[in-house]
């Protein structure tokens, strides 16, 4: 078969499958040349899901008749004066975007110059060019796109339901949108207006934070931490979500480098490794980060669609949000997110249903911490009063504090009651906190635990009788071969014939522990962690394991001195706000929270 030239038409589709994939391909291309063109109000509206129509407009800087007539043109762009690929510092650059999609639809460009006179249109249908005319428009450009992918018909076979193309179109304007907080953006289709973001003003850090409220709800907003971090020349901004607050799914993580929405592996690595153990491994926090790096330390042209960056150095980054993350987090200490409170208010208006919480897992070790809550405050008639431990009404303060300084003035309060031998109710000067004891105490020897191992300070304890267990050879065999790290956290594992292992020693802070159940858990931990973390991970989850164990238990019963000492320890320790696995560890309910429960607001 003969070699030969494709035609242009060919050419320019080929072109256009790699750029436009779908409409909100099309959309993305056209909202990023409005921001470069310096818009800061930008409109969007759509048609059957943008296969009938999609039309973009701006009031940005516009274009002239001849710059009109080449901007339609492969590769003509004015966004690389320089012809430098490693110095781009606008969203386009490749000049395929407009070509790409006249190629493929029927394309009409409305445009005036700033400060110009005259307003010029161009049309284009399926790549083939008109010659320009004078139009009407005001100010800036509009673009109207027609019958998506009418040249290319067996592309539409690949569409969706109208319904998913207009998602995946309001999610790439929403995450532009994210980007670009002093820009107003609005969208409408067939039943109306979809989207409506003001544009945002102030402090530009403030400013995102408004606008994500405005995108990723109000609820994040209340619980999001300030990040700003930088390391050799690079600086990292934006904000997290506390550790309560968690979804299934990692959608509501985003990362802009130097303004650009991408979508990056390293994004979703670091934030697990940051989060890795204040979140069961199937819940998702949610954060939006900025990074902003010199243009030669990153690639942006690696990717047709533009939504994927190569960065020179990958661990620098990697390590400075990693930091910055676990910084923001440690400094945010027993602080838990506002939701706890308002799901646990709801599990307690009449007529709610059975308080089920979905922004962390159940577990078994311990009830619905809502429910146990509402069963105390609302018995039903004829049941049994739940016990509780009651606390004399005087409490002497601790000696280590002034004594004008009123201990419900402490964050969490003083201890009052202990309700079913498994919740702490404190009182503070705003209301009441209600913890969960084993929760709680999870984290405090986790983070003590992790502190020893540190410091390399892991202190043991001897059994006078070493504790044999039989486990299958296989299950044998995986502890051994861990034995040296175990031996760093304190637990003491020999091998002990064909099917057994012998536990000598064991770490001294776990005290009285089931050794036998923190083995065989130990054991389910490696068969389900593998080989696939390091050294460092594999050793944090079995420290999570193991202060679980070490814990105080649900249905024992504390003494007063007990739970105030649990709740100074968790006032200064960081990450006390939920336990190993991302649950709260404590609800707290302002008193005119509680007196609207009582009709006395």
């Amino acid at each position: 078969m003969t070699i030969r030239l494709l035609p242009e038409g060919t050419v320019n589709r080929i072109a256009a499958g790699e750029v436009v994939e779908r409409p909100a391909s099309a959309v993305k291309e056209l909202v990023e040349n409005a921001i470069d063109a310096g818009a800061n109000l930008i409109e969007v509206s759509i048609k059957g899901g943008g296969r009938n129509s999609i039309i973009v407009t701006d009031n940005g800087n516009g274009m002239t008749k001849d710059e009109l007539t080449l901007a339609v043109e492969r590769h003509a762009t004015s966004k690389l004066p320089d012809d430098d690929l490693l110095n781009i510092a606008s969203l386009g650059f490749r000049g395929e975007a407009l070509p790409s999609i006249g190629s493929v639809s029927r394309l009409n460009i409305e445009s005036r110059a700033r400060g110009a006179n005259d307003a010029w249109s161009l049309s284009v249908l399926g790549g083939e060019k008109d010659s320009a005319r004078p139009s009407s428009l005001t100010q800036g450009t509009r673009i109207e796109i027609a019958d998506l992918f009418f040249a290319t018909p067996a592309r539409l076979k690949f569409l969706k339901t109208d319904r998913t193309e207009l998602n995946h179109i309001l999610d790439v304007v929403k995450r532009l949108a994210m980007a670009n907080p002093t820009i107003g953006f609005s969208v409408f289709d067939e039943k109306g207006k979809r989207i409506r973001l003001d544009a945002a003003q102030g402090d530009l850090l403030d400013a995102r934070l408004v606008r994500l409220s405005d995108v990723m709800g109000k609820e994040f907003a209340e619980n999001a931490l300030r990040i700003d971090a930088s390391r050799e020349g690079i600086k990292l901004t934006g904000y997290a979500g506390l550790p309560t607050l968690n979804q299934a799914y990692a959608r509501s993580q985003y990362l802009f480098v130097n303004g650009r929405p991408v979508r990056d592996p390293l994004l979703t690595g670091a934030v697990r490794g940051a989060y890795q153990d204040l979140l069961a491994r199937n819940r998702h926090p949610m954060v939006a980060l900025y990074l902003e790096i010199p243009p030669m330390y990153v690639d942006v042209n690696v990717h047709p669609m533009k939504t994927e960056v190569r960065f020179r150095d990958a661990g620098l980054v990697r390590g400075l949000i990693v930091g910055a993350l676990k910084h923001a987090l440690a400094d945010a200490g027993h602080r838990a997110s506002t939701t706890v409170s308002a799901q646990t208010l709801g599990a307690f208006r009449p007529g709610a249903p059975p308080a089920t919480v979905s922004s962390y897992p159940s577990t078994s070790r311990g009830s619905n911490l809502a429910q146990a809550a509402s069963e105390y405050f609302a018995p039903l008639p004829g049941t049994e009063q739940p016990s509780v431990v009651a606390v004399e009404d005087s409490v002497v303060p601790f000696s280590d504090q002034p004594d004008a300084v009123s201990q419900e003035a402490y964050p969490l309060g003083v201890a009052r009651a202990q309700l079913h031998e498994t919740y702490i109710v404190a009182q503070t000067d705003r209301g009441i906190v209600i913890v969960d004891q084993h929760a709680a105490h999870e984290r405090l020897v986790y983070e003590k635990m992790k502190q020893s191992l540190d410091e390399g300070k892991v202190a043991r304890q001897g059994l006078l009788i070493p504790e044999v267990i039989e486990l299958e050879e296989a299950q044998c065999q995986r502890l051994v071969e861990r034995s040296e790290q175990f031996a760093e956290l304190g637990l003491v594992i020999e091998a002990f014939g064909s099917g057994a292992v012998v536990v000598r020693e064991v770490p001294a802070m776990l005290g009285k522990t089931d050794i036998v159940g923190l083995v065989k858990d130990l054991v389910d931990d490696l068969q389900e962690l593998g080989d696939g973390l390091t050294l460092k991970e594999r050793l944090e989850e079995v420290c999570g394991t193991m202060a679980c164990h070490g814990s105080v238990r649900a249905g024992r019963r504390l003494n007063q001195s007990e739970m105030d000492a649990i709740l100074r320890q968790m006032e200064q320790t960081p990450h006390s706000g939920q336990c190993n696995h991302g649950r709260p560890t404590y609800v707290e309910l302002d008193l005119a929270d509680i007196e609207r429960l009582f009709g006395r607001r």
